[in-house]
């Protein structure tokens, strides 16, 4: 029942033509599926990702042109990390500065990154990692040898940092992995790809409010349904308040607020993203679930329109 690392990260976002253009366009991440919030219709739930979107690779959105900006806070993921080989950085530099992105050299723990933000205000970095072995999806201007592999990290800014790193290690798994600057890093035991937290110090920024630029969940990855089910008693009976399991069709997931308040989501590896749509046409249609089905025509009509880099248009 081990965690397996990150799932994916669900953040909010404004327009989803920026949205797309920028992670699909300039990332170059695959866009693996367009659909629907199923809690909210009359809004996207658009999933970037590797070829697949594979689990540890899924960085998704719920795109709100007209919602109002969140403010970066305590009970939230600061930061989202992606992993690239440690030569890509220079491409990356120069690739976001030519796109007219400001990007700001970091080093910490003895790897050298880029931080920057999407189109949002959403706080994001690129990682130097050595020997990752995923796959990356690849483009035309993003070739495999500096494409993002995936997931680095996420760094939390816990409303009781202490709290939410003993969690980490007497709950979830890790072990702490050093300590420098307001920061603490955290390591799945074994380590492995994107399983990396760090918890930063966020003294005087106050409690988050979610919003567009924000980051609304992190998902930690379990292997089936067996493993979600011996989770949700175990955090049950441990006194957290976790929902019952949610079907979102390409996983199953489970809720819950960890000590420091960021909310954590528990989702299944499986089915994954080809369970309605062939893998070579992954994110080329407007997919719903099969209770939405039905009012496909009031939803379209909801949705705002968007082009995607490859140009397809929605919805």
């Amino acid at each position: 029942m081990s965690i397996l690392g990150l799932h994916h990260v669900t953040a909010m976002s404004g327009d989803p033509q920026r949205n797309a253009e920028f992670y699909a366009g300039l990332l170059g991440l695959r866009l693996v599926k367009v659909t629907v919030n199923y809690d909210d219709p009359g809004t996207y739930h658009l999933y970037y990702g590797d070829a697949v979107g594979s689990p540890g690779s899924a960085m998704t959105f719920f795109p709100w042109p007209s919602a109002y900006r969140g403010r970066r806070g305590t009970g939230q993921v600061g930061v989202t990390a992606f992993s690239v080989p440690v030569g890509a950085l220079d491409f990356w530099a120069d690739r976001l500065q030519a796109r007219g992105v400001e990007a700001a050299q970091t080093s910490r723990f003895g790897e050298s990154g880029l931080a920057f933000s999407d189109p949002d205000g959403l706080a994001l970095e690129i990682v130097g990692t050595v020997d990752d072995p995923r796959t990356p999806w690849v483009t035309d201007e993003v070739e495999e040898a500096v494409a993002v592999r995936g997931f680095h990290s996420v760094a939390l800014l816990s409303a009781d940092p202490g709290a939410s790193g003993r969690f980490l290690v007497e709950t979830m798994g890790f072990v702490e992995a050093g300590h420098e600057g307001d920061r603490v890093r955290f390591r799945l035991d074994p380590a492995v790809p994107g399983g990396t937290v760090e918890i930063v110090e966020a003294a005087g920024l106050g409690p988050g409010r979610m919003g567009v630029g924000t980051v609304h969940h992190v998902a930690w990855r379990l292997r089936d349904d067996a493993s979600q089910a011996e989770w949700l008693q175990r955090l049950r009976d441990a006194g957290h308040g976790v929902t019952p399991v949610q079907d979102r069709t390409y996983f199953r997931s489970v809720y819950f607020r960890e000590p420091g308040t960021v909310l954590y989501e528990l989702a299944t590896d499986g089915p994954g993203f080809a369970v309605d749509e062939p893998l070579e046409s992954l994110g080329g249609a407007l997919v719903l679930p099969a209770h939405l089905e039905q009012a496909r025509g009031q939803i379209g009509g909801r949705l705002p329109a968007f082009t995607t880099p490859a140009g397809v248009r929605f919805p």
